[in-house]
């Protein structure tokens, strides 16, 4: 037996006999002390026949009960033995069974009603005219509150039963059918008994005191108080629960939990909008899985953009600052090293290349084989820039000598009017930027390989930055670069603006065309 079994089954077949008993004992005395009778002879023997009959009924009637209901039971438990997720049938008997033993307290009340009347025909029809009205209100008060207990207890076994795949459509009542049922036959029965036992007294069929009167009154009105505040806390409870784990997991979404997920254990609309629950969030977390996944693809910044504005294949112009960062010798040293050491050492060279990017809110647009394409003003704007790509320039290379010594790079930086978008086809596309600084930062990567600095920047770049940046860059001559009719005036940092470890004056061409090589 299941540890859900031990703590369910007791419970449950007490709670379902105890119903039953109680509300037996409860009609019994109604009609033996409180209820006005009409007068009939040895009014003694006739109570003393209906206890006897009463007990023997109960005493057959309650085993009947427990076998049937085991019964109906028994497919539900050996599901739960068998530790094997429900399918669609099983589904259907675990909510069904609190409907199916429904049936048995109808049946069982249904036999106890007629023979009480039978019984009591002999004696006088009007008695037992009072005693089959009085038996079949409370079986009907009885049998509700059996069904909603029933469906309460059972609530555990259903959220297992529906962790697998809920039902598109659910078998059980709405809710708005059950919370009328349950008003209607937990206080509306005692109100309809109260009135009945008015129009007898009204009739003449009834002989009643003043007192008994009073007696009758005060018990029925307590019963409908007592039992229709029971069964409307049973329903109350059945839905405050499940909205109430509902608006605990809203609150954890909101938060930025898409893990959490809400048991589906309620076989109406209710369960639906539960399981409704749960693909909602898995849908968010997938979502935000693949905005994740997109967002380490191409940047978050680019992400957020194209989750913000959508896809749109194109460009605009942008003022940019451009940097670009490529290692030395990247041949040689795949040569060397065996392929997984050489990846663990480029997965460390871009850590140190995207952090420094990112803390000046730039974005690494395109990693390229062993080399990298920076850029500060796109997709988002960028009040400096300028500033921006040379600070980074300059962390950047300072952290690779302290972090990773036994690797060389150049660091070029420009600056202009690019054009940024996407660029490729509906189906296969990229965000990308193209313009002269980028082919210029290029040249000044390959240049910056030759030059003991290691960082080339275009002079315009210092000029357009703002202090104290720009005092930390000194002129460095002027370049004839490939592709170009001018010569371009360059920039390093100063030796005191950022301490460099000596370089060889010599350094082998790099693999890659325009700082673009690969490994």
């Amino acid at each position: 037996m299941s540890d859900l079994e031990r703590r369910l089954w007791l419970p449950y077949t007490a709670g379902m006999i105890g119903a039953n008993v109680i509300g037996a004992a409860i009609i019994f005395v109604f009609i033996r002390f409180i209820l006005p009778l009409p007068e009939v002879e040895d009014a003694g023997g006739v109570a003393r026949t209906n206890l006897i009959v009463f007990i023997a009924y109960l005493a057959v009637s309650i085993p009947i009960g427990v076998v049937w209901v085991l019964r109906i039971l028994r497919p539900v438990r050996e599901w739960l033995q068998s530790g094997l997720p429900a399918n669609e049938t099983q589904q259907r008997q675990v909510l069904l069974t609190p409907a199916r033993e429904l049936v048995v307290h109808v049946v069982l009340w249904t036999i106890g009603t007629v023979a009480f009347t039978v019984l009591n025909t002999g004696y006088s029809g009007d008695l037992a005219l009072v005693v089959a009205i009085s038996a079949f209100l409370g079986g009907c008060g009885t049998c509700t509150f059996a069904y909603l207990l029933a469906q309460r207890l059972l609530r555990p076994v259903a959220a297992l039963a529906l962790s697998s795949s809920p039902p598109e459509r659910p078998p059980l009542p709405g809710i708005t059918t059950r919370v009328l049922l349950t008003w209607s036959l937990g206080t509306g029965v005692p109100i309809l008994g109260l009135a009945l036992v008015g129009l007898g007294v009204l009739t003449g069929r009834l002989d009643a005191s003043a007192d008994r009167l009073a007696a009758t009154a005060l018990f029925l009105g307590s019963v409908g108080l007592i039992v229709g505040l029971l069964v409307m806390l049973l329903i109350a409870r059945s839905l405050a629960g499940p909205l109430g784990a509902l608006r605990w997991a809203m609150g954890r979404v909101r938060r930025g939990d898409t893990e959490v997920r809400v048991a589906v254990d309620d076989g109406s609309e209710l369960g639906l909008v539960q399981a409704g629950f749960n693909e909602m969030v898995a849908g968010l977390e997938e979502r935000e899985r693949l905005r994740d996944l997109f967002g380490r693809q191409v940047g978050e910044e680019v992400a957020d953009h194209a989750l913000e504005h959508g896809i749109v294949l194109g460009g605009e112009e942008r003022d940019v600052a451009v940097l670009f960062i490529d290692l030395v010798a990247s041949t040689e040293l795949a040569h060397r090293r065996p392929p997984t050491e050489v990846v663990d050492l480029l997965n460390r060279f871009f850590d140190v290349v995207v952090d420094a990017v990112s803390s000046e809110g730039g974005t690494v647009n395109k990693l390229v084989g062993d080399a990298a394409l920076c850029v500060f003003g796109a997709p988002l704007e960028h009040k400096d820039s300028a500033g921006a790509a040379l600070r980074s320039a300059r962390r950047m290379l300072a952290e690779l000598r302290a972090r990773m010594p036994e690797v060389d790079v150049g660091i070029g930086v420009s600056a202009g009017t690019v054009v940024a978008g996407n660029v490729g086809t509906a189906e296969r596309f990229e965000y990308t930027v193209i313009g002269d600084p980028v082919n210029e930062a290029a040249r000044l990567t390959e240049l910056a390989k030759h030059r003991p600095g290691r960082i080339l920047a275009a002079a315009r770049v210092v000029e357009r930055a703002g202090e104290p940046e720009a005092s930390a860059w000194e002129p460095a001559g002027a370049e004839q670069l490939r592709g170009r009719a001018e010569p371009t005036r360059l920039a390093t940092p100063r030796t005191s603006a950022q301490r460099l470890t000596p370089a060889t004056s010599e350094a082998p061409q790099s693999s890659s065309e325009d700082g673009g090589g690969t490994l």
